[in-house]
């Protein structure tokens, strides 16, 4: 009797040691997140343009959702999505500003940065230069529009009239464009019209419009005049991808269907590597189409 109690008792905490292994294995939000990106990465590459790597905006893209625990707890179609969308723009999340993916309850939401709109506007190639800039309440600025159209405006700190002691608040920010053609466009929004978009986006209370502020708003000026700058369709039409979650992204934005990594087993990892290559999947899957593990953007 003795020794069948010793017996139970050690398959027992066999049996213990066991589940607390397959629980210790079980892969993280940002492994799992990982191998997402690992399956999706064919479709990601053919929608980048040719200055862009697949690897880098990989490592970038998991970089910038890892050290965001609240990106962690979004849709994996947000995510992914979002990050769909930054390579068909050609545009790097975080690090230079680029762009962002901000999470807004759960989805991630995709937001164009004020270095991602000047880099798009400078592809058109009709663009000489193109920059905007905040304005200080004790900067001096003079601005008049018309016929003959004139923009001085002199930064707080280099001010030979007076001397402030420092800069104050930010009242308004303004676009200048330069054209090939020898034209221009000058555009400038007072804080106020600034703050009346803020309030619109998803994004107010997080992200970019809390983290670079100053960024924001020069890339909102930029945005608000975008209408009016000799730049193509397509182009153009990117702007309409900002502050958007997208769930439906392929390279030629068509609805997107991929195989999804199965749930991994107790002990198991997600599968990744050239073992996801959708090539090999589709050659193993009945005639039929049973026993495909698919996910479909709606």
């Amino acid at each position: 009797m003795a020794g069948q109690r010793t017996n139970g008792a050690t398959l027992e905490k066999k049996l213990q040691n066991k589940a607390a292994g397959a629980k210790n294995d079980a892969p993280t939000p940002s492994q799992t997140i990982a191998a997402y990106m690992d399956k999706m990465k064919y479709q990601i590459a053919e929608a980048m343009p040719k200055h862009m790597s697949i690897d880098r905006l990989s490592r970038i893209a998991l970089t910038t959702i890892r050290t965001n625990p609240k990106l962690l707890e979004c849709s994996m179609p947000s995510l992914m999505g979002a990050v769909m969308q930054a390579a068909q723009l050609g545009l790097e999340p975080g690090l230079i500003g680029h762009c962002y993916i901000i999470p807004y309850k759960t989805e991630a939401t995709f937001i164009i940065g004020y270095k991602g709109m000047i880099d798009l506007a400078r592809r058109s190639g009709n663009i000489k230069s193109i920059a905007a800039h905040e304005v200080y309440e004790n900067d001096f600025i003079e601005l008049t529009y018309g016929l003959e159209e004139k923009l001085q405006h002199v930064p707080w700190f280099l001010r030979k009239d007076a001397q402030p002691a420092e800069s104050g608040k930010i009242i308004g920010a303004y676009m200048v464009a330069k054209f090939n053609d020898g034209g221009h466009f000058i555009h400038y929004m007072p804080i106020s019209e600034i703050e009346a978009h803020k309030k619109r986006s998803k994004a107010s209370n997080n992200g970019p419009w809390v983290t670079d502020y100053t960024e924001m708003c020069k890339k909102t000026v930029v945005r608000s005049g975008w209408k009016w700058l000799p730049i193509s369709v397509e182009i153009a039409s990117a702007v309409t991808q900002d502050e958007t979650v997208r769930k439906d992204i392929t390279p030629n934005d068509e609805p997107f269907v991929f195989d999804m990594p199965a749930e991994p087993k107790d002990g198991e990892t997600p599968q990744t590597g050239d073992a996801a290559q959708p090539n090999n999947t589709d050659s193993q899957q009945p005639a039929d189409g049973s026993g495909q593990d698919e996910l479909e953007f709606e």
